[in-house]
This record gives structure tokens, sequence and C-alpha cells, in this order.
């Protein structure tokens, strides 16, 4: 059988039959530290062929899901001009009522995917950075402000779990912002996902929908090596297959982020894909319920 290795496995159905759409975005132009992550999406793709179609944790089988692949949106050497491409492919993806995928490219691409929601929707993003500058290096919307700019024009409610990077003014602005709930590393550990998992979804109760990115280095590097700006001290990959499981039910949108795959032997980008696949499994069975 032939392999299209261009498009997510399984991902064989139409635009108009899909309930999940795919889509990449090769965009790293912002990334302050080690770039590559726009071979991300092509390398998700591949590693995507690796893994059964079957979910034996979750009795899915993704053979059986209707998800489509969309191919790379166009991207462009200036970020803003990127955003704006990125924020037409999710809108018309959201106004089909599909459930977007956005498989990054850095992290700054959320923001469009978030913005593309037009009624009140809560934000869950899995990260080792706050990303909570109003600009970098003279740009408004690098990849470390896209936090920033969700909150500020965005959404009220929101969550970040994994935090352990930041300077001191982000970690301030935190603590005064009392619409931001932030659970860093030490909390996942310390505190367990379970009950970070339980106050989360207190805290987002009156939200039916919410937006989940992860940013893959909320991972520690020694599970996801091939990273933009890795971090020690991180969660692990159970740990983030969990939030993904438990807040699937209410998540309508979905990225993966920040994988520079030049950096490993496709360690990182298989768990991506994994994370993807797990994330699409989670849903679907929630779905079926209704």
């Amino acid at each position: 059988m032939f392999l299209n290795m261009n498009l997510f496995a399984d991902a064989c159905s139409s635009f108009e039959e899909a309930e999940f759409v795919l889509y990449g975005v090769p965009f790293d132009a912002t990334s302050s530290y080690r770039k590559g992550s726009k071979w991300a999406p092509l390398e998700m793709r591949k590693a995507s062929y690796n893994f059964e179609t079957y979910n034996g944790d979750l009795d899915v089988d993704l053979a059986d899901v209707p998800i489509h692949d969309m191919g790379d949106c166009d991207v462009c050497c200036a970020v803003d001009d990127t955003l704006n491409e990125v924020y037409d492919v999710a809108s018309s993806i959201v106004k089909a009522k599909k459930i977007p995928i956005m498989m990054g490219g850095e992290h700054s691409l959320t923001y469009p995917c978030v913005k593309a929601y037009k009624e009140k929707i809560g934000f869950v993003v899995m990260d080792a950075h706050y990303d909570l500058r109003e600009e970098y290096e003279g740009v408004r919307n690098s990849h470390a402000c896209v936090s920033r700019h969700i909150i500020d024009d965005i959404t009220d409610k929101y969550v970040s779990i994994g935090i352990r990077s930041g300077p001191k003014e982000e970690y301030e602005y935190v603590k005064k912002n009392k619409k931001i709930r932030s659970y860093t590393a030490n909390d996942v550990d310390g505190m367990g996902i379970d009950r970070i998992l339980n106050e989360t979804e207190t805290y987002l109760k009156d939200c039916d929908r919410i937006y989940l990115s992860l940013d893959m280095d909320a991972i520690d590097p020694a599970y996801a090596p091939g990273l933009g700006t890795p971090e020690p001290f991180g969660m692990t990959p159970r740990q983030v297959r969990s939030v993904i499981r438990r807040l699937a039910p209410k998540t309508v949108g979905f990225d993966v982020v920040e994988i520079s795959p030049e950096y490993d032997q496709g360690i990182t980008a298989q768990l991506g894909a994994k994370l993807i696949r797990d994330f699409i499994a989670a849903k679907w069975k929630s779905m079926q319920k209704i």
C-alpha cells in the first residue's frame, strides 16, 4: 500500500465528511534560541505512520474516525502576515463546525487559532515558559508573547500548566492578575496532575468550550529533546496525556507546537504525533457519548 507521508496517517476523509481537520504551519521566524520548528509538521506526519490505528486504552479505532489533513497553510516572511493566513484557515474550519488541529511551527501561531472562535472560550496551555511579554526583541507577535496577547485580547479564562521559566516581571504579572490560573512544573510534581485538573475544571466550569495548546517544551527534554527552547525539570508525557484526555470533552481546538526535529532522531516528533492521535481518540470517544 502506498503511504502518502505528506498527510497525517488515517486522515482519509474529505473536508466535508471530517469531524477533525489537521493543518500544518511550517513557520519559525521569531524563534529565539533553536530554529527548526518549521520542519515539525512534516516530521509529525511521517511519524504518525508508526502507530496502530486502534487505541486500546480508549477503545477507539482511528480508522473509523473522520479525519482530514488540509496540508500546510501558506506562510510569509513576516510573522503578522503569517498569523493572518493562519487566522483565515482556522476560521474556515471553525465556521464549518469542524475541530481544528494545528501542527506548528512556533508558538506565536496559536494566537490566530484561538481568535478564530467568536464566542467566549477558555484557554489552557501546557508550556515551560509563561510567554507573557508584551513584545520580545522588538516583535509584538513573537513566540515569547503569545499568552500575553491571548489574555489581553481574547479570553479572561486562562490556565497554564508546566511553567518553570520566565523573567521576574512575568512571575509578578501572574501573581497580580486574578484571572490567570498558573501551575508550575513543581506544582505538577507536588500536587499531582489529578488535583490540578480538578482545580482547572472548577475554574473553567462556566466555559462550555476550551482551546488546548501544547508547547512541547512543557515536557522534560529527557523525553522530548528536539525542542526550540528546552527547559529541564518538566512534565512527563503521561502527565501531558492526562491533561489531554481529561480536557478533551470540552476542547474544540488543539495544537502542538515548538518541536525542532533536527535536534534529535525523531523522538519528539513521534511523541507529538502520538499525542495528537490520543487527543483525537479521546475527543471522539466523548462525542460518541453525547
